[in-house]
């Protein structure tokens, strides 16, 4: 074979080695990112319609929380919230309504003070994603019913929906704090970045 021939076939072959080692690392990356994310995966699968501006996004969660300084509470802090909680349910009984509100508040109060910023739902559910991926749905959840409920939109019973989905994610709060996973993901999505 002549030169003329050779260099275009290895042109091809090198192309094909790169395209498929690329292949590879966008698939290893999408496994670990829906394995770490679960259903948050899929949630932001849904909202953007395609994989890569999902993982995108997801990613840049993961940055935007390596950021910031999360920190679990300390175990006095984590009595006084879950005392607080047991007065918030206790409120339940008599003003399902101003429980709702205050259970919310009380999350707020537990997200700002291990190091999330709070204000905006969106930004908080993308942001505890990252160290809640199984019960920010949960918060979500929540929020929606609590919603429906201030605009007259649902019964009162689904307050005590949204009361389980708040504690869901409240006991998630207290009881994990700042998971060592994320740093790991965070580690290998910049690799592959």
């Amino acid at each position: 074979m002549n030169n003329e021939v050779i260099w275009p076939i290895a042109v091809v072959i090198v192309l094909m080695a790169v395209g498929a080692a690329v292949y590879i690392v966008q698939r290893q990356r999408s496994r670990r990112l829906r394995s770490h994310f679960g259903p948050e995966y899929d949630h932001a699968l849904e909202g953007f319609g395609e994989r890569k501006a999902a993982e995108r996004a997801l990613v840049e969660r993961t940055r935007r929380v390596d950021k910031l300084e999360i920190r679990p509470l300390p175990a006095l802090r984590r009595e006084e919230h879950w005392n607080r909680w047991q007065g918030v349910l206790a409120q339940f009984v008599d003003d399902p309504e101003g429980a709702i509100r205050e259970a919310h508040t009380l999350l707020s109060n537990v997200m700002r003070e291990q190091g999330y910023p709070t204000g905006k739902f969106d930004d908080e559910v993308e942001l505890l994603s990252v160290h809640h991926p199984a019960t920010v749905q949960h918060y979500r959840e929540a929020h929606r019913l609590a919603d429906e409920r201030a605009q007259g939109q649902s019964v009162t019973e689904s307050l005590g929906l949204a009361m389980i989905h708040y504690r869901a994610l409240f006991e998630d709060l207290l009881t994990v704090g700042a998971k060592q996973e994320p740093q790991q993901l965070r580690r290998e999505v910049r690799h592959e970045a």
